[in-house]
């Protein structure tokens, strides 16, 4: 593992004040970083976009990929103001970063009204327990579209 550079974790707080202070979002800020450079940046912008997947991490990560035009970043770290939420950590993992380092906890984050203990629960929750009702419908049909991806060559992988 790399050693983290305190400076590209002060970016990544100073975005989080900077999102927070203009009112786009709550206080949570992110950079991307290749070879000792930030190539992207982000800061949570919830309610100015009416957004709510346009966390810190996910606005940084789309970012990276664009100016890099790939949509993994294998040769990146993240830093991010806080411990990335349920949703950021899965598109941290597609993302495929080297390293995260990460400022405050989630049970700083907790403590401050975000508090994703939920979510948490939920993922290891059975589906017929879980508070959002979530069913199973037309798998039959939609596994024939897995199953034709499949036999695809000329796809890309991820």
């Amino acid at each position: 593992m790399a050693e983290p550079d305190k400076k590209f974790m002060q970016a990544a707080i100073k975005l989080a004040k900077e999102g927070m202070d203009s009112g786009n979002g709550g206080p949570f800020g992110c950079v991307i970083v290749k070879d000792n450079e930030i190539i992207a940046g982000g800061f949570n912008r919830v309610t100015s976009d009416m957004d709510p997947t346009a966390h810190a991490e996910v606005v940084a990560i789309r970012e990276a990929c664009k100016k890099l035009n790939t949509f993994q970043l294998e040769d990146c770290d993240v830093y991010t103001s806080c411990e990335p939420c349920p949703m950021c950590m899965g598109a941290i993992y597609w993302a495929r970063p080297k390293n995260v380092y990460f400022a405050c906890t989630r049970l700083d984050a907790a403590n401050a009204g975000f508090d994703d203990s939920l979510i948490y629960n939920e993922l290891l929750t059975p589906l017929d327990d879980r508070k959002i009702k979530m069913t199973c419908i037309e798998r039959a049909e939609a596994v024939k579209v897995f199953e034709e991806w499949s036999r695809k060559t000329d796809k890309t992988r991820y």
